[in-house]
């Protein structure tokens, strides 16, 4: 059975100006063990998708699923004691922002022990030994010091160390990496990655690492789904969506990486004209449709998921033309 099952994923927030419709039916499942990279532009869902697994949602968003299934827990009808069991306790999550998501009034000390003292019966001394242990685990020195620090005593880097040693203090089964290295330059990007994929294959977790960088998804990652305007336009094991891209929004993305090797130093990068549509309201047909050099009148109607190879799926009905041209 799969750690987590998401079928027909549903995240509609009410405006002034009408419904707006966020994600809209999404589905896929997650392996212990496994990585899931959920990626594309800024506006598309993804972060939503992750809220809404955890149960934190804004107030007015309003969440429906046929089925969101943990470890054989209904997500969809557990109450709301029975979430906050398993959330920091067996789904832990990695927000994007380390220094809005650590309390700046409170030692780092304060917030990795809290972490463990809500869901274990544990002495003081035990959980200060975890959160010591946890933090040269990620690579902080002198880890009994910083435990008496602040948040905006550390760097960036150390506070995501910090979040990502938070997440890890019950010894979760899934972790959700929302952006986790955004905020971070490139070199201290790599040592995350590195740190998270080496935490991944000790503590045997399941991770789900949500970017817009397709050059992290190609080191990490298992499985990619590639999420446009609200609904995962392409999913499957990575080494086939980077190998074959069946939709022209994954291609329009890889289009976008210089390639060692065969990109010319100078050349201008690919890039996906206009912009991702307004989910306010009904939207028909290919949401991609406007932006796409490969569109034609169908795509203006429903559309059916293909099938072009097995666990590989793809919401396109031009995947024939876009193959012709590759």
């Amino acid at each position: 059975m799969a750690l987590l099952e998401v079928k027909d994923l549903v995240i509609d927030i009410p405006t002034e100006a009408g419904v707006l419709h966020a994600v809209s039916g999404i589905s896929f499942s997650l392996e212990r063990g496994e990585t899931l990279a959920i990626v594309g532009e800024s506006g598309s869902g993804k972060s939503l998708t992750s809220l809404a697994l955890m149960d934190l949602l804004p107030k007015r968003a309003q969440r429906k699923a046929a089925k969101i299934s943990f470890d054989g827990a209904d997500l969809m009808t557990i109450s709301a004691g029975g979430m906050r069991k398993l959330r920091g306790n067996r789904m832990a999550m990695i927000f994007q922002e380390p220094m809005t998501s650590l309390n700046p009034a409170y030692t780092i000390g304060d917030q990795l022990m809290e972490a463990l003292t809500c869901h274990r019966k544990v002495s003081a001394k035990e959980a200060r030994d975890r959160a010591i242990h946890l933090l040269e685990k990620v690579g902080i020195t002198a880890a009994d010091r910083r435990l008496g620090q602040y948040p905006h005593q550390l760097s960036g880097g150390l506070r995501q160390r910090v979040m990502i040693a938070m997440a890890l203090m019950c010894g979760p089964d899934l972790i959700i990496a929302d952006e986790p290295t955004t905020a971070l330059d490139v070199t201290i990007q790599a040592q995350i990655l590195h740190l998270i994929a080496d935490l991944q294959k000790e503590f045997g977790m399941a991770v789900i690492l949500i970017t817009h960088d397709l050059g992290v998804v190609a080191r990490v990652a298992d499985k990619v789904g590639v999420m446009y305007a609200g609904r995962l336009v392409e999913t499957g094991a990575a080494r086939a969506v980077f190998k074959h891209p069946r939709h022209p929004y994954t291609r329009g993305l890889l289009d976008c990486i210089p390639v060692p090797g065969r990109t010319v130093p100078g050349m201008p990068l690919g890039a996906i004209r206009g912009q991702v549509p307004n989910l306010i309201g009904k939207l028909e047909g290919c949401a991609f449709r406007n932006r796409c050099d490969f569109a034609g009148p169908e795509c203006a109607g429903e559309i059916a998921i293909a099938h072009p190879e097995p666990e590989h799926d793809v919401r396109c009905v031009r995947m024939p033309v876009l193959e012709a041209s590759a």
